[in-house]
């Protein structure tokens, strides 16, 4: 029996938005993540951003890669357009989407190995160019559907699920984002809604490439070499007869605190992580400060939140390239395809 189709049946007092539609008609198919998964917690955000904003979700067309975090466009909008790519590949897609089709809300969701590693330099150019779309990177600093070893995104540091400790230095999304030019960043923690909702929404509103880094914790990896209970020591020492994984139900992590504040949030397996919400007097629109704020707050520990950067007169990559206004689907063949002599006065120009 599979229970990945949900019920269609709505309870009739649910709250409807301007179109009509509750938050259910903004769900997707039943998640297979582990139970507590901070990557549910942004599936929630994301729908009630997208509810919330009364966007019909026809005019949306969600993509990603491949990793945990790549499953989770089928959990949200079921009435978007969706394409789920290659490991990595996700910005070329999203970006030849939005050249066909400007007028489709675009939303990437990736992870930190699919993003900072295999899909690096597809990143870097989707931020250049300036792509119109919501980039949603789920960070959890482990590489999920291979069993937990370090991405790009780990802490030095930091212990594995067999308890080796991370010596390379960390890839900063945020960092990145910064240097290579992208036109909005902003950083949040998978269990503050509170915080994640609004940046998602000034994400989607926001003409250009839109980079959210997502802190979301892993719940299956939390196990240590030590116990022996662990999943390591359970299949060095049994028969195994059928090989199957069981993953602890655990509760989301969630999280409320002011602007300004420091907030210690204590992780499945004992750990804490710091989290430092920007102040209201924060000016976001400073890029060498903000750089110089996230690198400040990192000595000390602290992973920054909010809105970290927007540029005020940002260009996306249909103005920079001056291209025709709607969907190339709306033109009509005799403008789109001119002919042999409307070519050659083009190439003339180039020589």
């Amino acid at each position: 029996m599979s229970y990945i189709a949900k019920p269609k049946v709505h309870h009739p007092s649910l709250k409807k938005n301007t179109l009509g539609l509750t938050r259910r008609d903004y769900e997707g198919a039943i998640t297979t993540l582990c139970a507590g998964c901070g990557h549910d917690s942004i599936t929630a955000a994301i729908i009630h951003a997208f509810w919330e904003l009364n966007i019909a979700p026809h005019k949306v067309a969600k993509l990603s890669g491949i990793g945990c975090s790549s499953k989770t466009p089928a959990y949200f909008l079921r009435e978007a357009h969706g394409f789920n790519s290659v490991h990595g590949r996700m910005p070329a897609v999203a970006t030849g989407a939005n050249a066909a089709n400007g007028d489709l809300i675009m939303i990437g969701v990736s992870g930190d190995g699919d993003s900072l590693s295999i899909g690096l330099g597809q990143l870097c150019h989707a931020i250049r160019r300036n792509v119109n779309m919501l980039y949603v990177l789920e960070n959890n600093g482990v590489y999920g559907l291979t069993k937990g070893q370090f991405s790009a995104s780990a802490d030095p540091g930091s212990t594995a699920k067999k308890g080796e400790a991370n010596t390379m230095q960390a890839i900063d999304g945020a960092l990145l984002a910064l240097t290579l030019g992208a036109t909005f960043v902003a950083r949040s923690f998978s269990g503050d809604k509170n915080q994640l909702v609004p940046i998602i929404q000034a994400g989607i509103a926001h003409r250009g490439f839109a980079f959210v880094d997502v802190i979301s914790p892993c719940v299956t990896f939390n196990d240590h070499e030590g116990s022996t209970k662990s999943y390591a020591y359970t299949r060095e020492h049994a028969v195994e007869v059928v090989h199957a994984d069981f993953v602890p139900l655990r509760d989301p992590i969630t999280t409320d605190y002011p602007e300004g504040t420091v907030q210690h949030v204590t992780l499945h397996d004992g750990s804490t992580v710091k989290l430092r919400k920007v102040a209201k007097d924060y000016d976001a629109t400073n890029r060498d400060a903000a750089y110089a704020a996230i690198r400040d707050h990192q000595r000390r520990g602290e992973v920054m939140t909010g809105l970290l950067y927007i540029s005020p007169d940002s260009q996306d990559v249909h103005a920079q390239n001056e291209t025709v206004p709607g969907p190339l689907t709306s033109i009509p063949h005799d403008q789109l395809c001119p002919g042999n002599d409307a070519l050659q006065k083009l190439q003339q120009q180039f020589r």
